[in-house]
């Protein structure tokens, strides 16, 4: 098991936000965060919001590593508009984001390790590189001999989430369309997402 999925269920209190929504989140008992000093309240500096917005962006898509993210956003500047809605685009089209919206999985974990082990397949093409950017009109399914897992079943039936409308999904055949790159207005965020914030991080 590695650091990053060792470490999931601390993220939220870490961050002081349910990131995912989850009603089995520790923050919902405890909104503050772990240790000692944990229930002291201190206003930030800009750059301690900057930072925060950062770690929260980063912590909801399955908290990957500083070198990707710094990745995504030297691909975001180089691209034409906002920075900021760029780099929403480019984490949206990560296939195990992708697959994690699509409720092929109950959560982004899980939507990482099941790309890795080679259970989806994109136009036909079996991917197991969780990083991979899908395009407009690429279809993604869960192969064959997959559908009938256990965690599948789980995420298809549950009425925790619904699937966004730059998704078209058809359940039953566990299989999706990404239909358009969104805007950052129309990923459904349970929290506050702030990547402004995070684009002055690193233009520090």
């Amino acid at each position: 098991m590695t650091k990053r999925l060792a470490s999931k269920y601390k993220i939220n209190r870490r961050l002081g936000a349910n990131l995912w929504g989850r009603p089995k989140s520790p923050i919902n008992l405890r909104d503050y965060r772990p240790g000692q000093h944990g229930q002291r309240r201190h206003k930030p500096s800009d750059y301690g919001l900057q930072l925060l917005a950062k770690q929260r962006l980063k912590g909801y898509y399955g908290n990957i590593t500083e070198r990707q993210f710094s990745r995504y956003y030297k691909m975001a500047r180089q691209g034409r508009g906002s920075m900021a809605e760029n780099l929403i685009g480019l984490l949206e089209r990560r296939l195990d984001a992708v697959v994690y919206r699509l409720k092929f999985v109950p959560t982004v974990f899980a939507a990482r390790q099941f790309v890795n082990h080679g259970h989806v397949r994109v136009n036909g093409k079996k991917v197991n590189v969780s990083s991979y950017l899908v395009d407009t009109g690429d279809v993604i399914e869960v192969k064959e001999q997959s559908k009938q897992l256990g965690v599948v079943l789980e995420a298809t039936e549950s009425g925790e989430r619904d699937v966004p409308d730059y998704l078209e999904v058809d359940s039953k055949k566990t299989r999706g369309t990404f239909v358009r790159i969104p805007k950052f207005a129309d990923v459904p965020y349970p929290v506050q997402m702030e990547p402004n914030l995070v684009i002055e991080y690193y233009s520090r």
